[in-house]
């Protein structure tokens, strides 16, 4: 009777520590995967025109996003749905730390009033993970500043100027209804911002709070 005890007791603890295991494998997993920075290279601004068409970050690229000082430097893909990029990455391969990307609903010229932009949530600063340190008014006010390359070839470029962070409910439509930018300025405008320019959002998940979003809010300036 203790012989099977024992065996069993072995099997579950083989069994506990395989999953064990496979958990830390797939933490590493996802943050290798988020830490790859070899897209750098193909940032437009770096990239030869001739070799352009011909570089393997797919056809939805519609941007490159760098907030100066910060570890977001990444071209922003847009999708068919909102889903489309949130497991897959730049080069269209499935990825669990996806890509940063604009809301299929704007215009992928960043033309429209109020733009939104999305990506996870990662440790160490990766992804939009940088994001939280903007909710601290000292660091907003040190990395305000950052640039949009729109296009494939990056040839329009805007500044961004952060001026607001904040949390919302997933379900804030003045703050994920692109359609309803009208409430949103309003909003910003009784928090005492003057808002005549076009705005862009970049949202993620706020830790694990799953209904929360850390939201950042930058002026999308014509370049000086």
């Amino acid at each position: 009777m203790n012989d099977i005890y024992e065996k069993v007791m072995l099997g579950v603890f083989i069994a506990a520590l395989l999953v064990v295991i496979y958990a830390m494998y797939d933490t590493w997993y996802v943050f290798d995967q988020a830490g790859d920075d070899s897209y750098l290279q193909f940032r437009p601004d770096r990239v030869n025109a001739d070799t352009l068409p011909d570089y393997p970050i797919t056809e939805d690229m519609v941007a490159w996003l760098t907030l100066y000082d910060t570890t977001i430097d990444y071209p922003v893909m847009q999708g068919k749905t909102n889903d489309e990029y949130l497991n897959k990455n730049p080069y269209g391969d499935y990825s669990l730390s996806g890509s940063i990307f604009l809301d299929s609903r704007n215009s992928s010229d960043f033309s429209d009033t109020y733009s939104i932009i999305y990506g996870h949530h990662m440790e160490y600063g990766k992804m939009f993970g940088a994001l939280d340190d903007y909710l601290d008014s000292d660091y907003l006010a040190s990395h305000s500043r950052g640039e949009l390359l729109v296009g494939r070839d990056g040839n329009t470029r805007y500044e961004l100027k952060i001026f607001y962070a904040t949390t919302a409910d997933a379900s804030d439509e003045k703050v994920f209804d692109t359609d309803k930018s009208e409430e949103l300025v309003e909003f910003l405008e009784a928090q005492g911002f003057d808002v005549n320019d076009r705005i862009i959002c970049l949202s993620t998940c706020a830790g694990d709070v799953s209904s929360t979003r850390t939201v950042v809010f930058a002026y999308i300036l014509e370049n000086e």
